[in-house]
C-alpha cells in the first residue's frame, strides 16, 4: 500500500515570477507538479498580494520583495524559492514566524562569478575599457605604460566563500598570487594564503574583488578610508552587493589614480524595469567596467539554478526536508513510508511543546514510529511518522498546542 498525498501534487499551486530559468518548470513537472505559472516579471503591491493569496510555493530572483505584508496574505503558502543566491529581498524572519522555509541557490552561479571577475580583472590590467572607449571615438593609444600581465600578480579576495575560493583556483591557474580575508579562518585552496587584516590585504594587493554577504557589518565597507589604504593603482571589483561600496569613494578614488580601474556588477541603487535608465556617478569613467548585475546570468546558471532551487521545494512539499533552508530548522528526512502518517508541526521553540503532543498521542494510543526534531533560536520543527490511519480527532488537538505555528498531515 503507498501513502496518500493529503493535498493531490495536481492541486498543489507554484507561481514563479521574474522570467526563471525554464528548466525550474521542468524539474517540477518531473517530480509530479503540473500547476505552475511562469511570468516574466517581478510584482509588487497589491498585484503581488493578489498573486500570493493563494498559493502554496513561490519562486522569486531579486527584484520582487516578500515582505510581513506579504507573508500575512499568504494563507496558504508553504515555501519559498529565491532563484538566486541572496535572500535580503525576503523578510526571513516574518517568514520563520509563519512556518514557511525559504531556499536558495548558493553553489549553482559560483562559476560563471568567478569567471566574469577573471574576465575583467584580466581588462583591467591592460587598460582595455579606457582604451576600448577611446578607439571608439577615434583615439588611439597603442602604448605600454599602465599594462600588465597577470602574472606574477597579486590578487586579494575579501570574503573566501564559495565564489571567493572558485576565484581564487583560477587566478592561481593564471599565475598570480593569491592572499584573502574573511571574518572567519577558512581552509585556503592551492597556494592561497589567509590575510589576518584587511588592512595588510589592502597594502600587498595589486588587484581587489569583493564577494561578500549583504548585512550590517558589510554596508560600505570599502570606504575613503579604506581606498586610502589601498597601493597607488590598485584595480577594484565588486560582484557581491551594491551596498559594501560607497560609491562617492570609489569615485573619488578614480579621480584621484588610486584606483587604476574599477568593474562593477552590482549597485546601491538598480534599475526596477529592462527600460528603466541605469544612474549612477560611476558612469562618467572611462577605466571602469560597469555590468547590469549579471554575474549569474550565464544560461548554465540560470539553469542549474532552476534545478536546484525546483528540487528543493519538490522535496519539501514530498516528504517535509527542509535541509539547506536558510531560516528554518534543517531536517532530511527519508522517503514516504506505507501504513504510517506523517505530520509536520512548526511552532515557536518554547518549553512544553514536545510533551503536549506526546500527551496527545498518548491519549488516543497512537504510536510513533519515528521522530524528527530541530530547533533554532525561533524556531521548533518536529516531524512525526505515526501509525493512524484517522486522525480527524487528533489534527485539531495538535494545532490547539500552545506555540504551534503551523501543522499539517502530509500523507
Amino acid at each position: 500500500m503507498h501513502p496518500t498525498l493529503s493535498l493531490e501534487k495536481s492541486k498543489i499551486k507554484i507561481l514563479l515570477l521574474e522570467g526563471i530559468d525554464p528548466s525550474a518548470v521542468t524539474a517540477l513537472n518531473r517530480a509530479g507538479y503540473t500547476s505552475v505559472t511562469l511570468l516574466k516579471k517581478a510584482l509588487e503591491g497589491q498585484e503581488l498580494l493578489d498573486a500570493i493569496e493563494n498559493v502554496h510555493f513561490i519562486g522569486i530572483r531579486s527584484r520582487t520583495h516578500l515582505t510581513r505584508e506579504v507573508f500575512e496574505h499568504a494563507k496558504k503558502l508553504i515555501g519559498v524559492g529565491c532563484f538566486c543566491i541572496g535572500t535580503n529581498q525576503v523578510d526571513l524572519d516574518a517568514a520563520a514566524e509563519m512556518g514557511i522555509p525559504v531556499f536558495n541557490a548558493p553553489y549553482s552561479n559560483t562559476r560563471s562569478v568567478a569567471e566574469l571577475v577573471t574576465g575583467e580583472y584580466l581588462m583591467l590590467l591592460r587598460d582595455i575599457p579606457r582604451r576600448n572607449a577611446l578607439l571608439h571615438r577615434g583615439g588611439w593609444d597603442k602604448t605600454a605604460g599602465g599594462n600588465h600581465e597577470a602574472r606574477g600578480r597579486t590578487l586579494g579576495i575579501i570574503g573566501y566563500g564559495h565564489i571567493g575560493t572558485q576565484v581564487g583556483i583560477i587566478a592561481e591557474s593564471l599565475g598570480l598570487k593569491v592572499i584573502f580575508y574573511d571574518i572567519e579562518r577558512k581552509l585556503a585552496l592551492g597556494n592561497a594564503v589567509q590575510v589576518d587584516s584587511l588592512d595588510e590585504l589592502y597594502q600587498k594587493a595589486d588587484i581587489i574583488t569583493m564577494h561578500v554577504p549583504e548585512t550590517d557589518q558589510t554596508k560600505h565597507m570599502i570606504n575613503a578610508e579604506s581606498f586610502s589604504k589601498m597601493k597607488q593603482g590598485v584595480r577594484f571589483l565588486n560582484a557581491s552587493r551594491g551596498t559594501v561600496v560607497d560609491i562617492d569613494a570609489l569615485c573619488d578614488a578614480l579621480k584621484s589614480g588610486k584606483v587604476a580601474g574599477a568593474a562593477c556588477d552590482v549597485y546601491p541603487k538598480e534599475p526596477k524595469a529592462k527600460g528603466d535608465e541605469f544612474v549612477s556617478p560611476l558612469r562618467e569613467f572611462d577605466n571602469v567596467i560597469l555590468t547590469p548585475h549579471i554575474g549569474a546570468g550565464t544560461e548554465e546558471a540560470q539553469r542549474n539554478i532552476g534545478t536546484e532551487v525546483a528540487e528543493k521545494l519538490a522535496l519539501y512539499s514530498d516528504n517535509g526536508t527542509t535541509l539547506t533552508s536558510v531560516n528554518f530548522p534543517e531536517v532530511s528526512l527519508p522517503a514516504l513510508r506505507a501504513n504510517v502518517s506523517r505530520i509536520l508541526h512548526i511552532h515557536s521553540n518554547v518549553p512544553g511543546v514536545m510533551r503536549a503532543i506526546n500527551e496527545i498521542y498518548a491519549r488516543f494510543d497512537i504510536n510513533v514510529a519515528s521522530q524528527y526534531l530541530e530547533t533554532n533560536q525561533q524556531i521548533g520543527y518536529v516531524v512525526m511518522d505515526v501509525s493512524a490511519n484517522d486522525l480527524t480527532e487528533v489534527l485539531p488537538l495538535l494545532k490547539q498546542v500552545k506555540g504551534t505555528v503551523k501543522c499539517r498531515v502530509l500523507y
